[in-house]
């Protein structure tokens, strides 16, 4: 297994087609916003004899701030803690550290970040957001 910290276009195509099909969170995105999100964000790729294995990204300015999004596992390499690798190299990167806050939303994988020191937000009353689940699917 290898980390890497670029998409080439056989990456993005296995990216494209889990997230358009078989994501609850991007289910409908196109192909042209994901490659804006991608180049906009830190993208880490974990592979296995040049096959992309898992994925994630990270929206960042580096300094201040951090929202971690788009994060699986291909089905067929879950249950071998590639998740947890991924997760490691995202949390040790060198670009992400000194961050005053680094967040991310999920509705399933919370004893996973857990172990990361993700927690519920300290002060939820001071968050705010604009949700559109379904704006892919417009």
């Amino acid at each position: 297994m290898q980390i890497k910290y670029n998409l080439n276009q056989a990456d993005f195509e296995t990216v494209f087609n889990f997230l358009s099909e078989r994501s609850y969170w991007s289910n409908g995105i196109s192909k042209d916003c994901l490659k804006r999100a991608c180049d906009n964000s830190l993208c880490f790729v974990i592979q296995n004899n040049n096959t992309l294995c898992a994925f994630a990204r990270v929206v960042t300015d580096q300094a201040t701030f951090a929202n971690l999004l788009d994060v699986f596992v291909l089905e067929k390499y879950r249950g071998q803690g590639i998740g947890k690798k991924l997760i490691t190299a995202i949390i040790e990167d060198k670009k992400l550290q000194g961050l005053r806050r680094f967040t991310l939303a999920t509705k399933d994988a919370h004893d996973l970040y857990a172990q990361y020191n993700f927690a519920k937000p300290i002060y939820p009353e001071g968050m705010m957001e604009i949700y559109k689940p379904n704006i892919y699917l417009e």
